[in-house]
């Protein structure tokens, strides 16, 4: 398959995001705007569905080690989408686990793994990729600068929107009104960084 733009996947709480942005900045952070539980730094092989993660490794490597991300990993190849994951990059992915999948109904995932419907399955996975490698840090600086949401253009061309959510949490809004919860950030790979997310986001 010629991909003629970079088409590609689209990545534990992050409670701690405001807390990182304001180390990244010289003025003392607000107290209100560090959630109590401050997110520890990353592991260097942080654990995903019971495996490393090696930051040597590419996003598909690592995902297809990953016992919850099996249906994600199946989706990039029904696709066709491993070789440019398995590229340079950077790349910054909002991984949807199983239960994110198991979220939709049983007759759209179906459709969207059958051969029609590769187009629409492309177009879902390439707005869950942002290009550069964006980490936790990163998106609270934006969002911190932004008002208190970061807006993100994605390689499928939509925006997606991140802002604080209750207990620390940290939201993503996608261009239809979904929201899913990052439930672990900071997953580095070899050419970009991995959030794994809780529901599929949908442009």
């Amino acid at each position: 398959m010629t991909i003629t733009r970079p088409t590609i996947l689209a990545g534990v709480s992050l409670a701690a995001l405001l807390a990182l942005a304001a180390c990244n900045n010289n003025e003392a952070p607000a107290p209100e705007a560090a959630p109590a539980d401050a997110m520890a730094p990353a592991a260097a092989e942080p654990m995903v569905g019971g495996a490393s993660m090696s930051p040597s490794d590419t996003i598909v490597t690592n995902a297809a080690k990953a016992s919850n991300l099996t249906t994600l990993v199946s989706a990039v190849q029904t696709a066709g989408l491993v070789e440019t994951l398995n590229g340079p990059g950077p790349y910054t992915v909002f991984a949807p686990d199983n239960a994110a999948f198991a979220k939709l109904p049983a007759a759209t995932v179906t459709g969207l793994m059958a051969p029609a419907g590769k187009a629409d399955l492309t177009k879902i996975l390439t707005y869950h990729v942002v290009p550069g490698r964006l980490t936790a840090a990163d998106i609270a600086a934006q969002a911190t600068a932004s008002g208190g949401t970061a807006t993100l253009t994605t390689v499928q061309g939509e925006s997606l929107k991140v802002s604080a959510g209750p207990n620390g949490s940290w939201v993503i809004t996608d261009a239809k009104g979904g929201t899913s919860t990052i439930t672990q950030a900071d997953v580095a790979q070899s050419n970009g960084m991995v959030h794994v997310i809780d529901t599929v986001l949908m442009p």
